[in-house]
C-alpha cells in the first residue's frame, strides 16, 4: 500500500459510519491464545457481531470446552447484518457439544446496538467482552466498558491512542495494548469495495493498516522489560524547539542513562512496562484547518508548552513538525 494511502480506508468507513469489518478467525486464534487462562467459567459476551457469520462466535462456541467456558451470548447489529442474537449455554444443550452451525438464532427486540437496553441487559451478566466494535464509536464503546466495569479484548485502531479520553485510559493503566497483528495491519472481511483501491483488495478482503487489540486484562507481554542498549547523546537526541524533552523516533533507541523527559513514537505502547517506564503525556500535532488549539497541547502532567509559532503546538525538532509522540520517563534510573 501506499503511504498516502495508509489509512484511506478508515478514515472513508468512519466518515460514512461503515463499521463492517469481520475479523479472521486466524486473527483471532492468534491473539486469543495468550488469554485462555482467562476464560475458566466465564461468560462472554461479543455484542458487536453478526452471529450468523462472526468468527469470535465461532470462536467460542468450537472452544467451549477447551476454554471452559459457562456461557456464550452473541448478538447481531441490525445495520450490518441482522438483529439476531444467540446464547449457547452447555446446560441448555443436555451438555452435549454442538456445531457452530447448529446454534439456535433468535429475533433481538431491538436494534443490537450496544447502547440500547437489551444489549447493556447482556453486559452486564457478561464477565469478558471480546469483539471488533465500530471504529467510528469507539470512544464511547470502551467508555460504556469501564463504566460497567468490564474486561475486555477488542479491536481497535491506533489512532484511538490519540484521543483524549482513550490515552487517559491508558496512562492511568486501566487499558493497553495486547499482542497485536503481524506487521501492525490486518485484511478484514468486508462488503465495503467502493472504499478500497486494488491493491488493498485480498481474497475479497481490506487491508487495513495500524489495527490492534486493545484489553484489561494482565498479559506477560507488558512485564517485559525493553532492553536498552543506546547511551545518552545530546548530538543524537536533540530537544524538541517547544518543549524540554528529547526525541525518539524509534523504541530501541531509546537511551538507558536518561532520566529526563522523552517523546517516543506511538508504537512504544506496544512494548510499555508500567514498571520500567512512566508515562507523563503526550505531545500532539496542530493542524490550524482541522484542530483547536486546545486539542495540539500537551495532554497530562506536563507543563504547557511554549510554541514556537501560531502554526505548531504538537513536537517539534530543528523547525520541522514530528509525529505524534508519548511523554514518558524511565522509572528504573
Amino acid at each position: 500500500m501506499k503511504k498516502g494511502n495508509k489509512n484511506n480506508i478508515l478514515r472513508a468507513a468512519k466518515n460514512a459510519k461503515k463499521d463492517e469489518f469481520y475479523t479472521q478467525l486466524s486473527d483471532i486464534e492468534n491473539e486469543l491464545k495468550h488469554y485462555k487462562n482467562y476464560f475458566n467459567n466465564k461468560i462472554v459476551l461479543c455484542n458487536c457481531d453478526n452471529p450468523n457469520v462472526s468468527n469470535f462466535s465461532r470462536y467460542f462456541v468450537d472452544n467451549f470446552d477447551k476454554l471452559k467456558l459457562k456461557k456464550i451470548i452473541s448478538i447481531g447489529l441490525k445495520n450490518i447484518g441482522s438483529s439476531n442474537f444467540f446464547v449457547y449455554d452447555r446446560d441448555k444443550y443436555n451438555n452435549s457439544a454442538i456445531s457452530f452451525e447448529q446454534i439456535e438464532m433468535k429475533q433481538l427486540n431491538g436494534d443490537g446496538d450496544f447502547r440500547s437496553e437489551e444489549s447493556i441487559h447482556f453486559l452486564k451478566e457478561a464477565d469478558i467482552v471480546v469483539t471488533n466494535p465500530p471504529f467510528s464509536l469507539f470512544r464511547e464503546y470502551v467508555q460504556q466498558l469501564i463504566d460497567y466495569d468490564k474486561k475486555f479484548i477488542i479491536v481497535g485502531h491506533q489512532n484511538a491512542i490519540t484521543y483524549k479520553e482513550i490515552f487517559s485510559l491508558i496512562k492511568n493503566n486501566k487499558i493497553w495494548l495486547g499482542y497485536g497483528f503481524k506487521g501492525n495491519s490486518a485484511y478484514f472481511y468486508s462488503s465495503y469495495k467502493d472504499i478500497a483501491v486494488a491493491n488493498e483488495h485480498k481474497k475479497d478482503m481490506i487491508r487495513v493498516s495500524g489495527v490492534t487489540w486493545f484489553t484489561n486484562l494482565d498479559i506477560d507481554n507488558r512485564k517485559k522489560e525493553i532492553v536498552l542498549r543506546k547511551k545518552y547523546n545530546p548530538a543524537i537526541y536533540p530537544k524538541y524547539d517547544n518543549y524540554d524533552a528529547i526525541n525518539i523516533n524509534k523504541t530501541a533507541d531509546i537511551p538507558c542513562d536518561y532520566d529526563g523527559i522523552m517523546g517516543v513514537p506511538i508504537t512504544f505502547l506496544n512494548r510499555y512496562n508500567p514498571k520500567q517506564f512512566e508515562i507523563i503525556g503526550f505531545f500532539n500535532n496542530y493542524n490550524p484547518k482541522t484542530a483547536s488549539i486546545e486539542k495540539g497541547q500537551i495532554y497530562g502532567n506536563a507543563v504547557k508548552i511554549q510554541t514556537v509559532n501560531s502554526l505548531f503546538r504538537g513536537p517539534v525538532v530543528n523547525g520541522k513538525a514530528v509525529y505524534f509522540r508519548v511523554l514518558i520517563k524511565n522509572k528504573t534510573i
